[in-house]
């Protein structure tokens, strides 16, 4: 990815201390990524989608600079924070074009066929979202471990770090998670 993590990490601290410049000379190291994300998960959208990578990763970006600046840790850290706020603004997106009864006409899904995660139709985002909400409250950190490794791509090794846990245990959290939402997605 692009941007060395300590060189991301150091502009977000800055920023989060208030130095203007900072935000300037952070954003042409994450845009990138945070463009390629945006451009996987509408990947396969419908041709009715209205949502464009361009607009997804600009959504985003009003949001950060605009809301309270987390305490960012680290690269992963912002990453997973980003991650985690297009997946709100994918929501959103998908429940404002489906304001009718839950489901609007949608086809059935099963977890199977979205096990990469990646927003293929507006029903399965919404789904995909009130099973990660459901996993969240129970298991927070097995919820995190999906946001980072299927929302905000890091690797094994960067969400350790991000979670302070071991890759071996993000490793573990991602299968019982995995595993969990396949079951919850099978009973809705």
């Amino acid at each position: 990815m692009p941007g060395s993590s300590s060189q991301v990490t150091k502009l977000l601290h800055d920023w989060k201390n208030g130095d203007p410049e900072a935000l300037n000379r952070l954003a042409p190291l994450v845009y990138q990524e945070l463009r390629r994300l945006a451009d996987s998960y509408l990947r396969n959208e419908r041709a009715a989608q209205t949502l464009q990578p361009t607009a997804l990763v600009h959504d985003l970006y009003l949001r950060l600079v605009g809301g309270e600046q987390p305490d960012w840790q680290s690269r992963a850290h912002f990453f997973g924070i980003a991650a985690h706020r297009m997946r709100q603004i994918l929501v959103e997106h998908a429940r404002r074009r489906h304001a009718s009864k839950r489901g609007g006409g949608a086809e059935q899904v099963t977890f199977d066929e979205m096990v990469c995660f990646a927003p293929q139709r507006r029903s399965d985002i919404i789904a995909l979202d009130e099973a990660l909400n459901s996993l969240a409250t129970f298991d927070e950190r097995k919820c995190k471990v999906i946001e980072l490794r299927y929302f905000a791509g890091l690797s094994l090794e960067e969400v350790a770090e991000a979670l302070e846990i071991s890759v071996a245990t993000v490793g573990r959290e991602q299968r019982l998670a995995e595993a969990w939402l396949k079951r919850y997605m099978a009973d809705e």
